[in-house]
């Protein structure tokens, strides 16, 4: 979640869409940034870091490429499980038309976590948002846990 070098092939990343830098820094106030390439458009994905308690909790905004004074909110928690974690996330303040696709998204963007870690993927589940537009996406990974705060 911490290390650019790992982060830049699954954070906000697709199979089709690689971010092709990323800079991150790793501190309460720090900022992080992750450049994509959309067909010749360079596109960034920024935020802030809210809060790091390492292994159990990460917060930070998003600001939307195509709207970045929308920011919004996302808070991942891990809970430590036999093989590894289960990583709970939150994405608040987005707009109701937008909270399918930010779901979607974020499903895709963990399994890409597991993805580039190698690891198995437990079954997956996602959670039905407590009331639009907040979203909340489970998935279970085989993650150690000193494996998150790199």
């Amino acid at each position: 979640w911490l290390d650019p070098a790992l982060a830049r092939h699954w954070l906000f990343a697709t199979a089709s869409r690689p971010m092709h830098d990323g800079e991150i820094d790793p501190r309460v106030g720090g900022r992080y940034r992750f450049v994509e390439d959309r067909d010749g458009r360079i596109v960034e994905h920024c935020g802030e870091y809210a809060a790091i308690v390492p292994a159990r909790r990460l917060v930070f905004t998003v600001a939307p490429p195509d709207v970045p004074e929308a920011v919004t909110g996302v808070r991942a928690d891990f809970a430590p499980v036999a093989a590894g974690c289960v990583v709970t996330l939150s994405h608040t303040g987005l707009p109701a038309c937008c909270a399918r696709q930010a779901r979607a998204r974020w499903t895709g963007i963990l399994y890409g976590l597991g993805a580039t870690l190698g690891v198995r993927h437990d079954a997956a589940r996602a959670v039905q948002p407590l009331y639009a537009p907040r979203i909340l996406t489970e998935r279970s990974h085989a993650i150690p846990a000193d494996v998150l705060f790199r």
